[in-house]
């Protein structure tokens, strides 16, 4: 699957979604991917196709089950910019 579309969700579509998008930002930086948009929204937008990956926290995992588990990434915290590293490094192929 190619990633073009990452959109990361959290209730209200507006705090923790956007920190962890400009998180993940800085993550593909890091792994010098290109050319993948990063948008935040609430979990109320998800569905399937809206995106080609959901990030969320772990108490919104319920929220996005419909969703295949290769198209989405849950996080244990979304401060821990190492565990973002890794799974995004793991859904990138890397």
């Amino acid at each position: 699957m190619a990633i073009q579309k990452i959109l990361c969700c959290c209730g209200s579509g507006l705090g923790s979604s956007l920190m962890v998008e400009m998180q993940i930002q800085d993550v593909l930086n890091e792994l010098g991917v290109s050319g993948v948009e990063v948008e935040h929204s609430t979990v109320s937008d998800v569905t399937p196709g809206a995106a080609d990956l959901f990030i969320v926290a772990r108490d919104l995992e319920d929220f996005i089950a419909s969703i295949p588990e290769d198209e989405k990434i849950v996080l244990s915290n979304i401060l821990d910019k190492d565990e973002m590293k890794e799974k995004l490094t793991e859904k990138f192929g890397l």
